[in-house]
């Protein structure tokens, strides 16, 4: 099987490096590689490599400055993924894709389903839902994945912004009022190498069906609950004097106002892609100790 994997250095896109190697030959492109703000140039691209299937890991990621670059935001997160999947159809290659709770908008009470109706509230939002109706109107086989709350061991989030403040500041204030499940990048590259896995055989015996599914780790908990049990663990394993927080104070979301608006509730069912295919993921908390493991590993290297 031969993968093509777009985005492969982002937080995803590095994991997912690891996670499908199992699975056959990964062709890994990163930006220079596979530029997703020039659409037209995917289409060649995909044509010479032919693969089996199309991963694509890259985004437009910058939740706040979308609201001041929607159109280029739309152009990565929308126009170059309808290409792909029309490409991939194509060649009858697999194509598949991540959204994000975004394309809610918060407000209902309990954890949202596949079928629940979208209604962003941002620019990003809105061009992640473009890109989940390009792939839906190409057609062919695909998957598209929604997560939330995403993080890893590298680049650029909230648990590393955490730990970072952490280190020089004895108080953090983090909003207690927005709710959802922090994801590792990690759970998010093993959980879809096993969807794609078990896709290629429904694909094999002609029972494939595509499909949106919701993505992410098990449980709940707001980002003051993230960030205080971060500063926990960090407190716990690494050395005195490199976590100076004393305390971290909960703090609405209208006290911290940011260009973009956040869902309020951003818990999204994993039950469809359970019963589909058999994934069941781990609590976020035993997740983000494996994710926390690795960064505390690169802290304890650099000193």
């Amino acid at each position: 099987m031969k993968i093509m994997l777009v985005g492969c250095n982002g937080q995803v896109g590095w994991e997912l490096r690891r996670s499908l190697a199992v699975l056959g030959r990964v062709v890994a492109l990163d930006r220079q590689a596979a530029d997703l703000s020039r659409p037209g140039s995917l289409r060649a691209l995909v044509r010479d490599l032919r693969p089996d299937v199309i991963v694509n890991a890259g985004a437009y990621t910058m939740v706040d400055k979308a609201e001041e670059e929607e159109a280029l935001a739309t152009t990565i997160n929308g126009d170059a993924v309808g290409v792909l999947a029309e490409e991939a159809k194509a060649i009858r290659a697999l194509f598949v894709h991540y959204s994000t709770d975004y394309v809610f908008d918060g407000t209902k009470e309990g954890a949202w389903v596949e079928t629940d109706r979208t209604n962003p509230l941002s620019a990003y939002g809105r061009s992640k839902l473009a890109g989940e109706h390009a792939v839906q109107a190409a057609g062919g086989d695909w998957l598209v994945f929604r997560t939330a709350w995403v993080y890893g061991a590298r680049g650029k989030n909230f648990l590393r912004t955490m730990l970072r403040l952490a280190a020089g500041r004895e108080t953090l204030k983090v909003v207690s009022d927005q709710f959802g499940t922090p994801t590792s990048a990690r759970l998010i590259a093993d959980a879809t190498a096993h969807a794609i896995r078990e896709a290629s055989r429904e694909r094999s015996a002609g029972g494939f069906e595509s499909g949106i599914f919701h993505l992410t780790a098990d449980g709940v908990t707001s980002w003051h609950g993230f960030a205080a049990r971060i500063i926990d663990a960090a407190r716990a394993t690494l050395p005195g004097g490199v976590i100076a927080a004393q305390s971290v104070i909960p703090i609405p979301a209208v006290d911290y106002p940011t260009p973009a608006c956040r869902p309020a509730n951003s818990v999204l069912s994993n039950a469809k892609l359970e019963q589909r295919f058999g994934i069941s993921c781990q609590p976020w908390e035993d997740a983000m100790s494996l994710v926390l493991d690795d960064v505390f590993e690169q802290m304890s290297g650099r000193r």
